[in-house]
Protein backbone atom coordinates (compact mmCIF):
# COMPACT_ATOMS: atom_id res chain seq x y z
CA UNK A 1 0.00 0.00 0.00
CA UNK A 2 1.86 3.29 -1.14
CA UNK A 3 2.37 5.98 1.58
CA UNK A 4 1.03 9.15 0.79
CA UNK A 5 3.90 11.94 1.99
CA UNK A 6 1.76 15.20 3.13
CA UNK A 7 0.86 17.17 -0.13
CA UNK A 8 3.02 20.35 0.68
CA UNK A 9 1.72 23.72 0.41
CA UNK A 10 4.49 25.91 0.24
CA UNK A 11 4.89 27.93 3.93
CA UNK A 12 6.21 31.02 4.71
CA UNK A 13 9.18 30.08 5.74
CA UNK A 14 11.19 27.11 5.16
CA UNK A 15 11.06 24.45 8.09
CA UNK A 16 13.88 21.67 8.77
CA UNK A 17 13.43 18.33 6.99
CA UNK A 18 12.60 16.59 10.55
CA UNK A 19 9.60 18.61 10.99
CA UNK A 20 8.43 17.70 7.93
CA UNK A 21 8.58 14.23 8.08
CA UNK A 22 7.50 13.05 11.98
CA UNK A 23 3.84 13.01 10.57
CA UNK A 24 2.67 11.30 7.59
CA UNK A 25 -0.76 10.71 6.32
CA UNK A 26 -1.74 7.90 3.82
CA UNK A 27 -5.45 6.66 2.61
CA UNK A 28 -5.88 2.91 4.36
CA UNK A 29 -8.27 -0.14 3.84
CA UNK A 30 -9.16 -1.10 7.05
CA UNK A 31 -9.44 -5.30 7.18
CA UNK A 32 -7.73 -5.55 10.96
CA UNK A 33 -10.99 -6.93 11.53
CA UNK A 34 -12.70 -7.83 8.81
CA UNK A 35 -11.24 -10.93 8.02
CA UNK A 36 -13.91 -11.93 5.24
CA UNK A 37 -12.46 -11.44 1.81
CA UNK A 38 -16.49 -11.06 0.46
CA UNK A 39 -17.38 -8.43 3.43
CA UNK A 40 -16.67 -4.36 2.98
CA UNK A 41 -13.92 -2.64 5.25
CA UNK A 42 -14.00 0.83 6.25
CA UNK A 43 -11.79 3.09 4.60
CA UNK A 44 -9.62 5.13 6.44
CA UNK A 45 -7.03 7.94 6.29
CA UNK A 46 -4.02 6.68 8.40
CA UNK A 47 -2.01 9.52 10.43
CA UNK A 48 1.13 8.29 11.80
CA UNK A 49 3.94 9.78 13.91
CA UNK A 50 7.18 7.77 14.75
CA UNK A 51 5.49 4.34 14.49
CA UNK A 52 2.68 5.21 16.21
CA UNK A 53 -0.47 5.27 14.19
CA UNK A 54 -4.14 6.50 14.36
CA UNK A 55 -6.98 6.52 12.03
CA UNK A 56 -9.96 8.73 10.99
CA UNK A 57 -12.77 6.96 9.30
CA UNK A 58 -14.12 8.33 5.89
CA UNK A 59 -17.33 6.51 6.48
CA UNK A 60 -17.06 4.34 2.99
CA UNK A 61 -16.74 0.94 2.88
CA UNK A 62 -15.29 -0.68 0.40
CA UNK A 63 -14.70 -4.70 -0.81
CA UNK A 64 -10.86 -5.67 -1.08
CA UNK A 65 -11.45 -5.60 -5.29
CA UNK A 66 -13.05 -2.20 -4.88
CA UNK A 67 -9.85 -0.20 -3.52
CA UNK A 68 -6.31 0.14 -5.55
CA UNK A 69 -3.76 0.63 -2.66
CA UNK A 70 -1.23 1.51 -5.55
CA UNK A 71 -3.36 4.42 -6.82
CA UNK A 72 -5.33 5.29 -3.52
CA UNK A 73 -8.36 5.17 -5.08
CA UNK A 74 -11.63 3.45 -5.39
CA UNK A 75 -12.41 1.30 -8.61
CA UNK A 76 -15.08 -1.04 -9.97
CA UNK A 77 -17.77 0.86 -7.37
CA UNK A 78 -20.79 2.11 -8.48
CA UNK A 79 -20.16 5.30 -6.89
CA UNK A 80 -16.65 5.59 -7.48
CA UNK A 81 -16.24 8.82 -9.08
CA UNK A 82 -18.15 10.55 -6.34
CA UNK A 83 -16.28 8.80 -3.74
CA UNK A 84 -12.67 9.83 -5.23
CA UNK A 85 -13.71 13.29 -5.26
CA UNK A 86 -14.51 13.57 -1.85
CA UNK A 87 -11.60 10.66 -0.72
CA UNK A 88 -9.38 13.38 -2.37
CA UNK A 89 -11.34 16.46 -0.78
CA UNK A 90 -11.33 14.82 2.75
CA UNK A 91 -7.09 13.99 2.01
CA UNK A 92 -6.41 17.39 1.07
CA UNK A 93 -8.05 18.71 3.79
CA UNK A 94 -6.26 16.92 6.56
CA UNK A 95 -2.79 17.03 4.75
CA UNK A 96 -3.91 20.66 5.14
CA UNK A 97 -3.83 20.56 8.90
CA UNK A 98 -1.12 18.38 9.99
CA UNK A 99 1.43 20.63 7.59
CA UNK A 100 -0.13 23.45 9.55
CA UNK A 101 0.37 22.36 12.81
CA UNK A 102 3.84 21.33 11.50
CA UNK A 103 4.53 24.91 10.98
CA UNK A 104 3.55 26.28 13.88
CA UNK A 105 5.37 23.20 16.16
CA UNK A 106 2.34 21.86 17.17
CA UNK A 107 2.62 18.34 17.21
CA UNK A 108 3.70 17.42 20.61
CA UNK A 109 1.16 14.64 22.15
CA UNK A 110 0.36 11.16 21.41
CA UNK A 111 -0.97 10.39 17.74
CA UNK A 112 -4.71 9.79 19.05
CA UNK A 113 -4.49 13.64 20.79
CA UNK A 114 -2.99 14.59 17.02
CA UNK A 115 -5.96 13.10 15.54
CA UNK A 116 -8.30 14.53 17.89
CA UNK A 117 -7.20 18.14 17.27
CA UNK A 118 -7.68 17.09 13.56
CA UNK A 119 -10.67 16.00 13.93
CA UNK A 120 -12.09 18.84 15.88
CA UNK A 121 -11.49 21.24 12.72
CA UNK A 122 -12.31 18.92 9.92
CA UNK A 123 -15.33 17.28 11.59
CA UNK A 124 -16.04 18.98 14.73
CA UNK A 125 -19.64 16.89 15.42
CA UNK A 126 -17.29 13.71 15.26
CA UNK A 127 -14.61 14.85 17.15
CA UNK A 128 -17.13 15.70 20.59
CA UNK A 129 -19.55 12.78 20.04
CA UNK A 130 -16.69 9.69 19.58
CA UNK A 131 -15.67 9.48 23.80
CA UNK A 132 -12.27 8.00 23.61
CA UNK A 133 -12.55 5.06 25.89
CA UNK A 134 -16.42 4.54 25.87
CA UNK A 135 -16.62 0.15 25.72
CA UNK A 136 -20.20 0.79 24.75
CA UNK A 137 -19.15 3.16 21.60
CA UNK A 138 -16.51 0.64 20.77
CA UNK A 139 -18.30 -2.14 20.86
CA UNK A 140 -21.33 -1.09 18.24
CA UNK A 141 -18.20 0.27 16.34
CA UNK A 142 -16.82 -3.23 15.86
CA UNK A 143 -19.75 -4.87 15.48
CA UNK A 144 -20.50 -2.49 12.39
CA UNK A 145 -16.99 -3.91 10.91
CA UNK A 146 -18.75 -7.37 11.19
CA UNK A 147 -21.75 -8.68 8.94
CA UNK A 148 -24.97 -11.43 9.54
CA UNK A 149 -24.71 -13.54 12.42
CA UNK A 150 -21.67 -12.01 13.64
CA UNK A 151 -22.67 -8.88 13.85
CA UNK A 152 -25.67 -10.40 16.10
CA UNK A 153 -23.91 -12.03 18.50
CA UNK A 154 -21.74 -8.56 19.06
CA UNK A 155 -24.64 -7.10 19.52
CA UNK A 156 -26.44 -9.25 21.59
CA UNK A 157 -23.44 -9.24 24.39
CA UNK A 158 -23.87 -5.39 24.23
CA UNK A 159 -27.52 -5.96 25.21
CA UNK A 160 -26.85 -8.64 28.37
CA UNK A 161 -24.26 -5.53 29.26
CA UNK A 162 -27.20 -2.94 29.00
CA UNK A 163 -29.35 -5.25 31.32
CA UNK A 164 -26.04 -6.04 33.66
CA UNK A 165 -26.02 -1.81 34.23
CA UNK A 166 -29.32 0.03 33.07
CA UNK A 167 -28.50 2.87 34.18
CA UNK A 168 -24.44 2.88 33.88
CA UNK A 169 -23.76 1.14 30.66
CA UNK A 170 -23.76 3.88 28.68
CA UNK A 171 -20.67 5.73 30.74
CA UNK A 172 -19.06 2.11 31.02
CA UNK A 173 -14.77 2.68 30.69
CA UNK A 174 -12.30 0.02 29.41
CA UNK A 175 -10.88 1.00 32.91
CA UNK A 176 -13.54 -0.04 34.70
CA UNK A 177 -14.13 -2.94 33.41
CA UNK A 178 -11.57 -4.80 35.94
CA UNK A 179 -11.64 -8.73 36.81
CA UNK A 180 -14.14 -7.78 39.40
CA UNK A 181 -16.66 -6.18 36.65
CA UNK A 182 -16.09 -8.98 34.65
CA UNK A 183 -16.42 -11.76 37.98
CA UNK A 184 -19.93 -9.77 38.47
CA UNK A 185 -20.88 -9.93 35.15
CA UNK A 186 -20.17 -13.70 34.91
CA UNK A 187 -22.46 -14.40 37.57
CA UNK A 188 -24.77 -11.67 36.24
CA UNK A 189 -24.98 -14.07 33.37
CA UNK A 190 -25.39 -17.03 35.52
CA UNK A 191 -28.43 -16.41 36.13
CA UNK A 192 -30.20 -17.07 32.74
CA UNK A 193 -27.71 -18.82 31.18
CA UNK A 194 -26.21 -21.35 33.86
CA UNK A 195 -23.82 -23.25 30.40
CA UNK A 196 -20.20 -21.84 30.89
CA UNK A 197 -19.51 -22.48 27.17
CA UNK A 198 -22.27 -20.02 26.61
CA UNK A 199 -21.26 -17.34 29.06
CA UNK A 200 -18.05 -17.75 27.45
CA UNK A 201 -18.78 -16.27 24.10
CA UNK A 202 -19.80 -12.46 25.62
CA UNK A 203 -16.59 -12.80 27.22
CA UNK A 204 -15.33 -13.67 24.11
CA UNK A 205 -16.93 -10.78 21.98
CA UNK A 206 -15.92 -8.41 25.09
CA UNK A 207 -12.10 -9.17 25.07
CA UNK A 208 -12.26 -8.97 20.72
CA UNK A 209 -13.17 -5.23 21.75
CA UNK A 210 -10.50 -4.95 23.97
CA UNK A 211 -7.70 -5.74 21.65
CA UNK A 212 -9.47 -3.55 19.08
CA UNK A 213 -9.12 -0.76 21.37
CA UNK A 214 -5.81 -1.37 22.29
CA UNK A 215 -4.61 -1.51 18.53
CA UNK A 216 -6.42 1.78 18.43
CA UNK A 217 -4.66 3.22 21.40
CA UNK A 218 -8.14 4.02 23.00
CA UNK A 219 -6.84 1.95 26.19
CA UNK A 220 -4.20 0.15 27.98
CA UNK A 221 -6.39 -1.69 30.38
CA UNK A 222 -6.87 -5.47 29.98
CA UNK A 223 -8.40 -7.33 32.42
CA UNK A 224 -8.14 -10.99 30.60
CA UNK A 225 -4.58 -11.19 31.76
CA UNK A 226 -6.07 -12.51 35.05
CA UNK A 227 -9.57 -13.25 33.82
CA UNK A 228 -9.21 -16.68 32.35
CA UNK A 229 -12.18 -18.25 30.50
CA UNK A 230 -12.78 -21.60 31.46
CA UNK A 231 -14.93 -24.30 29.76
CA UNK A 232 -16.54 -27.60 30.16
CA UNK A 233 -16.76 -30.35 28.30
CA UNK A 234 -19.47 -30.33 25.91
CA UNK A 235 -22.75 -32.61 25.70
CA UNK A 236 -21.73 -35.44 23.32
CA UNK A 237 -23.93 -35.91 19.80
CA UNK A 238 -23.22 -39.06 18.44
CA UNK A 239 -25.33 -41.88 17.91
CA UNK A 240 -25.22 -45.70 17.39
CA UNK A 241 -24.33 -47.01 14.19
CA UNK A 242 -28.29 -48.71 14.45
CA UNK A 243 -29.74 -45.29 15.29
CA UNK A 244 -28.36 -43.80 12.02
CA UNK A 245 -29.16 -46.70 10.02
CA UNK A 246 -32.93 -46.25 11.56
CA UNK A 247 -32.58 -42.42 10.12
CA UNK A 248 -31.97 -43.57 6.51
CA UNK A 249 -34.39 -46.58 6.05
CA UNK A 250 -37.16 -46.35 8.14
CA UNK A 251 -40.69 -45.21 6.57
CA UNK A 252 -42.00 -41.72 7.32
CA UNK A 253 -44.45 -39.43 5.72
CA UNK A 254 -43.28 -37.92 2.15
CA UNK A 255 -43.50 -33.82 3.54
CA UNK A 256 -40.68 -35.28 6.31
CA UNK A 257 -38.45 -36.94 3.81
CA UNK A 258 -36.59 -33.49 2.23
CA UNK A 259 -35.20 -33.64 6.34
CA UNK A 260 -33.90 -36.68 6.96
CA UNK A 261 -32.53 -36.65 3.18
CA UNK A 262 -30.45 -33.00 4.50
CA UNK A 263 -29.81 -34.58 7.59
CA UNK A 264 -28.15 -37.76 5.85
CA UNK A 265 -26.56 -35.59 3.27
CA UNK A 266 -24.79 -33.71 5.94
CA UNK A 267 -23.17 -37.25 7.64
CA UNK A 268 -22.21 -38.02 3.80
CA UNK A 269 -19.89 -34.85 3.30
CA UNK A 270 -18.49 -35.06 6.62
CA UNK A 271 -21.32 -33.24 9.18
CA UNK A 272 -20.84 -30.35 6.54
CA UNK A 273 -22.60 -27.73 8.74
CA UNK A 274 -25.80 -26.40 7.24
CA UNK A 275 -24.53 -22.70 5.79
CA UNK A 276 -21.96 -24.45 4.01
CA UNK A 277 -24.05 -26.60 2.38
CA UNK A 278 -26.68 -23.35 1.64
CA UNK A 279 -23.77 -21.48 0.25
CA UNK A 280 -22.38 -24.61 -1.68
CA UNK A 281 -22.42 -23.44 -5.81
CA UNK A 282 -21.55 -26.26 -7.77
CA UNK A 283 -19.45 -29.43 -8.28
CA UNK A 284 -15.71 -29.10 -9.54
CA UNK A 285 -13.81 -32.68 -11.07
CA UNK A 286 -16.29 -34.62 -8.57
CA UNK A 287 -15.53 -32.76 -5.44
CA UNK A 288 -17.60 -30.19 -3.30
CA UNK A 289 -15.36 -26.87 -2.62
CA UNK A 290 -16.09 -24.27 -0.75
CA UNK A 291 -14.90 -21.72 1.68
CA UNK A 292 -16.02 -22.41 5.42
CA UNK A 293 -18.16 -20.12 6.53
CA UNK A 294 -16.89 -20.64 10.65
CA UNK A 295 -13.46 -20.43 9.86
CA UNK A 296 -13.58 -18.82 5.85
CA UNK A 297 -10.57 -21.68 5.07
CA UNK A 298 -11.24 -23.19 1.71
CA UNK A 299 -11.94 -27.06 1.74
CA UNK A 300 -12.63 -29.38 -0.56
CA UNK A 301 -14.78 -32.61 -0.18
CA UNK A 302 -15.44 -35.41 -2.86
CA UNK A 303 -18.75 -36.53 -3.53
CA UNK A 304 -19.67 -39.93 -2.76
CA UNK A 305 -22.85 -41.62 -4.80
CA UNK A 306 -25.05 -40.95 -1.99
CA UNK A 307 -24.28 -37.80 -1.61
CA UNK A 308 -24.51 -37.12 -5.10
CA UNK A 309 -27.66 -39.05 -5.28
CA UNK A 310 -29.24 -36.51 -2.92
CA UNK A 311 -27.74 -33.05 -4.61
CA UNK A 312 -29.21 -35.00 -7.74
CA UNK A 313 -32.87 -35.32 -6.38
CA UNK A 314 -32.94 -31.88 -4.76
CA UNK A 315 -30.85 -29.76 -7.75
CA UNK A 316 -31.79 -25.68 -7.25
CA UNK A 317 -32.10 -23.31 -10.10
CA UNK A 318 -29.99 -20.48 -8.06
CA UNK A 319 -28.48 -22.66 -5.70
CA UNK A 320 -26.75 -26.32 -5.73
CA UNK A 321 -29.78 -27.14 -3.91
CA UNK A 322 -33.05 -26.06 -4.50
CA UNK A 323 -34.04 -25.83 -0.27
CA UNK A 324 -32.65 -22.14 -0.51
CA UNK A 325 -34.82 -21.54 -3.50
CA UNK A 326 -37.72 -21.72 -1.39
CA UNK A 327 -36.70 -19.32 0.91
CA UNK A 328 -35.63 -16.11 1.53
CA UNK A 329 -32.59 -16.58 3.35
CA UNK A 330 -30.61 -19.10 5.19
CA UNK A 331 -31.80 -18.35 8.86
CA UNK A 332 -35.20 -18.83 7.40
CA UNK A 333 -34.41 -22.07 6.15
CA UNK A 334 -32.49 -23.42 8.97
CA UNK A 335 -35.64 -22.46 11.51
CA UNK A 336 -37.57 -25.06 8.98
CA UNK A 337 -34.91 -27.48 9.26
CA UNK A 338 -35.31 -27.32 13.11
CA UNK A 339 -38.63 -27.97 13.13
CA UNK A 340 -38.42 -30.56 10.73
CA UNK A 341 -35.86 -32.61 12.13
CA UNK A 342 -37.59 -32.58 15.38
CA UNK A 343 -40.69 -33.94 13.70
CA UNK A 344 -38.41 -36.50 11.55
CA UNK A 345 -37.68 -37.11 15.75
CA UNK A 346 -41.07 -37.74 16.48
CA UNK A 347 -41.91 -39.86 13.89
CA UNK A 348 -39.05 -41.90 14.41
CA UNK A 349 -40.02 -42.40 17.64
CA UNK A 350 -43.36 -43.72 16.99
CA UNK A 351 -41.46 -46.56 15.67
CA UNK A 352 -41.80 -49.29 18.05
CA UNK A 353 -38.30 -51.01 17.76
CA UNK A 354 -35.98 -50.46 20.83
CA UNK A 355 -34.56 -47.09 19.34
CA UNK A 356 -35.24 -43.60 20.91
CA UNK A 357 -33.71 -40.55 20.24
CA UNK A 358 -33.71 -37.57 22.50
CA UNK A 359 -32.80 -35.33 19.68
CA UNK A 360 -32.07 -35.09 15.93
CA UNK A 361 -30.23 -32.16 14.77
CA UNK A 362 -27.12 -31.25 11.99
CA UNK A 363 -24.81 -31.81 14.66
CA UNK A 364 -25.70 -35.19 15.77
CA UNK A 365 -24.25 -35.82 12.09
CA UNK A 366 -21.16 -34.32 11.94
CA UNK A 367 -20.66 -35.75 15.64
CA UNK A 368 -21.54 -39.14 14.66
CA UNK A 369 -19.20 -39.14 11.14
CA UNK A 370 -16.42 -38.84 13.81
CA UNK A 371 -17.56 -41.44 16.60
CA UNK A 372 -17.39 -43.58 13.81
CA UNK A 373 -14.23 -42.80 12.17
CA UNK A 374 -12.57 -43.15 15.59
CA UNK A 375 -14.25 -46.50 15.71
CA UNK A 376 -13.02 -47.82 12.51
CA UNK A 377 -9.35 -46.59 13.97
CA UNK A 378 -9.36 -43.99 11.35
CA UNK A 379 -6.11 -41.45 12.34
CA UNK A 380 -7.06 -38.45 14.60
CA UNK A 381 -5.16 -36.25 12.17
CA UNK A 382 -6.93 -37.67 9.14
CA UNK A 383 -10.52 -36.90 11.33
CA UNK A 384 -9.01 -33.66 12.57
CA UNK A 385 -8.51 -32.72 9.02
CA UNK A 386 -11.80 -34.25 7.34
CA UNK A 387 -13.41 -32.31 10.14
CA UNK A 388 -11.42 -28.97 9.14
CA UNK A 389 -9.69 -28.88 12.51
CA UNK A 390 -6.21 -28.42 12.69
CA UNK A 391 -4.31 -31.33 14.69
CA UNK A 392 -0.95 -31.20 16.67
CA UNK A 393 1.10 -28.10 16.25
CA UNK A 394 -1.17 -25.51 14.78
CA UNK A 395 1.75 -23.54 13.35
CA UNK A 396 2.86 -26.33 11.83
CA UNK A 397 -0.50 -27.23 10.60
CA UNK A 398 -0.30 -24.03 8.62
CA UNK A 399 2.15 -25.35 6.25
CA UNK A 400 1.57 -29.08 5.75
CA UNK A 401 -0.59 -29.68 2.62
CA UNK A 402 -2.54 -32.93 4.23
CA UNK A 403 -3.15 -35.37 1.91
CA UNK A 404 -6.85 -35.06 1.09
CA UNK A 405 -6.76 -38.70 -0.44
CA UNK A 406 -6.81 -40.01 3.31
CA UNK A 407 -9.80 -38.26 3.83
CA UNK A 408 -11.28 -39.44 0.81
CA UNK A 409 -10.70 -42.84 2.03
CA UNK A 410 -11.74 -41.87 5.65
CA UNK A 411 -14.83 -41.10 4.65
CA UNK A 412 -15.39 -43.72 2.05
CA UNK A 413 -14.84 -46.35 4.79
CA UNK A 414 -17.32 -45.19 7.53
CA UNK A 415 -20.39 -44.89 4.50
CA UNK A 416 -19.31 -48.46 3.96
CA UNK A 417 -19.59 -49.43 7.74
CA UNK A 418 -22.98 -47.78 7.83
CA UNK A 419 -24.34 -49.06 4.98
CA UNK A 420 -23.35 -52.26 6.02
CA UNK A 421 -20.17 -53.12 3.54
CA UNK A 422 -17.56 -53.38 5.76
Amino acid sequence: MGVFRLLWIKPTRKLPATLRTMVTTKLYLDRRAVKDETKPAPLKIAITKRGSTSYISLGISLLASQWDSKANKVIGHPKKQFYNTYIKKRKLEVDEIVLSMIANKDIEGTITEIKNRILAVVNPEEAESVPKNLFCVWLEKFADNKGGRTRQIYLATLERIKKFKPKEYAALTFEEMTLEWLTNFDLFLAKTSPAKNARNIHFRNIRAVFNYAIDNEITAAYPFRKFKLKYEETRKRSMSVESLRKIMTAGIEPHLEKYRDFFMLSFYLIGMNVVDICNATGITDGRLQYRRAKTHKLYSIKLEPEAAAIISKYAGERHLLNYLDHHKSYRTFYNCLVRGLNSVKVALNSIDDGITFQELTTYWARHTWATIASDLDIPDATIAAALGHSYGNSTSAIYINFNMRKVDEANRRVIDYVLGQL
